[in-house]
């Protein structure tokens, strides 16, 4: 356990598969300072494809651990980078939080996996390493999904805004964390995020993402892939509930299909089953929040934005009015649980994986110095 405040960079390579993000922040795993420092490392086309050719995986392969190898060096170089743009150097961040690359996450089984190599960033950086943030919670009986509520707790206690507010993440898979009067907490996963119409997207242009939403609003959605795509009982699930990146896939793929919309309305109506499936969540909140403010890609998609805008009725806005940085939410986060891993401090509760009672989490791999 240690004791004041330290540096640690959080990294996250989030089911959006786009690259890594890594964030340094200043910690004590309760208050959080920000730095503002922080790099967007992207995956070439061939890791990403070697990387998607994972999902699905049960169990480890022997061609998976080249992927997760090559991954890891993709995450020491955005370390490398994050520390030559801070101006830090490594003896001086006590810890790195690596997530790694999840490849397969089916809590009702037991299962939750994510690759890459922890004491191999750990024995390159020189820097301790947190990673297995998600084991612990799905031995105890949890969703393991997803961790960010406490960190967007502890950012939102100094943002000065009124009770109950949603801070809503739309990456591959879209989450949400309620934070009520008293430090209440409630989260889950909403549903598809930008996954879908990433692979979309890559599908007829090349390209894994609208940018902007301009695909997307320039077509018309299909109401009726909608109103399907609400049938899955997922959404009547009471919270925690997690999602896998590829749950729902063959159905709303096959909606779309069904179809036969063009590369506009398709996009549009991907788009649109995303903001459904983040209305359909409310339901679940113990109370209508005042707002909501939204962190990862998916807030740069403006079709999604007013999409949300309009049918939630209260102000939907970007976490960067509130100072924070949309983009490294995320890792940044795992900076933050890699800490209160260090002090025995719970990374999840009943309320955000439905885990019993608070649930420690991660796993320390020392350098071989260290050690």
């Amino acid at each position: 356990m240690t004791d004041g405040w330290i540096k640690a960079i959080g990294m996250m390579s989030g089911t959006s598969l786009d690259g890594v993000d890594a964030a340094l922040i200043e910690t004590d795993g309760i208050e959080v300072r920000r730095t503002g420092h922080s790099v967007f490392v992207a995956y070439d086309a061939s890791l990403r494809e070697r990387m998607r050719a994972c999902f699905g995986n049960r169990a480890a392969t022997n061609s998976e651990q080249v992927v997760a190898d090559d991954l890891t060096d993709v995450h020491v170089n955005a370390v490398n980078m994050l520390l030559e743009k801070s101006g830090v150097v490594a003896a001086e961040v006590g810890v790195i939080g690596f997530h790694g690359q999840t490849v397969f996450h089916e809590p009702a089984s037991g299962i939750t996996r994510q690759i890459g190599t922890p004491y191999m960033l750990a024995e390159k950086t020189g820097i301790p390493v947190v990673a297995d943030f998600r084991l612990a919670d799905v031995a105890a009986g949890g969703e393991g999904a997803p961790l960010a509520p406490v960190y967007h707790a502890a950012l939102m206690k100094s943002a000065g805004v009124e009770m109950p507010v949603a801070v809503l993440n739309i990456g591959g898979v879209s989450n949400v964390t309620w934070i009520g009067p008293d430090d209440a907490l409630l989260a889950f996963d909403c549903g598809p995020g930008n996954a879908r119409l990433d692979d979309w997207m890559l599908r007829h242009t090349g390209t894994p993402v609208d940018m902007n939403g301009a695909t997307a609003s320039s077509g018309q959605a299909d109401p009726m892939v909608e109103v399907k795509f609400l049938e899955d009982p997922y959404f009547d699930r009471v919270p925690p509930k997690s999602l896998d990146r590829e749950d729902m896939a063959a159905t709303i793929d096959g909606l779309v299909a069904e179809a036969k919309l063009s590369m506009a309305d398709g996009a549009a109506t991907l788009a649109n089953c995303t903001v459904a499936a983040i209305v359909a969540g409310v339901n679940h909140l113990p109370a209508a929040p005042k707002g909501w403010f939204v962190c990862g890609g998916g807030r740069h998609n403006q079709y999604v934005m007013a999409q949300l805008q309009e049918r939630l009725g209260v102000p939907v806005k970007s976490v960067d009015v509130l100072d924070w940085d949309g983009d490294a939410v995320e890792a940044e986060c795992f900076g933050y649980l890699a800490v209160r891993h260090l002090r025995d401090l719970p990374l999840s509760f009943p309320g955000t994986t439905g885990v019993a009672e608070p649930c420690c989490g991660g796993k320390l791999y020392q350098t071989k110095k260290a050690a």
